[in-house]
């Protein structure tokens, strides 16, 4: 399928970018906001798409089968950043989807975004921004996936995972590199369609794991 990334630019959409260009089932196309980063995103396999989540950015899901939206700012922005991004644009994102007849769209979200009093002061205000971009795409009518990884490590993935609508033991990590193969991977394993979960490193492999969500 035509899948296209947005936020392809980031440490865990460049992971996507790759795990999608090394798959004989997708062609991918990059959302960059800069030029200059088409020569990088050209060089992992994909055809860069200028576009910026705060304007309209609409043309970039034409001819588009699928949407993985992996963009953020990452909580470490002002307030104000985190609501053009990790909410507003996750929302226009949606609302171009349904617009456009694109029925699969998924959402790299975070753990906590389902209760941000719970996270640590500093971020809650971005685990607000993702949980109500997760709510709104939830009442989309589209067919989602929204993963919610805990704390991101830059190690080599793995290929192993937990993944459950709930996991007890939060106190460990996942790699950019597997959480990409995870948000991927769910494009086509029906099991995840309509699904919210979250996702830590683990024994289990990804397709697996994805295949018996509880």
């Amino acid at each position: 399928m035509n899948v296209l990334v947005i936020g392809a630019n980031g440490h865990t959409g460049r992971h996507i970018v790759k795990e999608l260009s090394g798959s004989s089932q997708h062609f991918v196309r990059a959302m960059i906001r800069k030029t200059e980063q088409a020569k990088d995103m050209e060089d992992l396999g994909a055809r860069p798409i200028v576009a910026d989540l705060e304007q309209d950015f609409s043309y970039a899901l034409e001819n588009v089968n699928a949407v993985i939206f992996a963009a953020g700012s990452g909580g470490s922005t002002g307030d104000d950043k985190t609501l053009t991004i990790d909410q507003e644009g996750a929302k226009k994102a949606v609302d171009y989807a349904k617009k456009m007849g694109i029925e699969r769209f998924v959402m790299l979200s975070s753990m906590g975004a389902d209760n941000p009093s719970s996270g640590p002061d500093a971020l809650q205000f971005y685990l607000k921004a993702k949980g109500a971009a997760d709510a709104y795409l939830k009442e989309s009518g589209l067919n989602y996936t929204i993963v919610r990884p805990g704390a991101l490590s830059f190690d080599e993935g793995k290929g192993k995972i937990e993944a459950s609508t709930s996991i007890e033991d939060k106190s460990r990590d996942i790699s950019r590199e597997d959480v990409a193969k995870v948000l991927v991977d769910s494009l086509t394993i029906e099991e995840t369609n309509h699904k919210v979960f979250e996702i830590l490193s683990g024994d289990t492999p990804v397709e697996e794991a994805l295949k018996n969500i509880h």
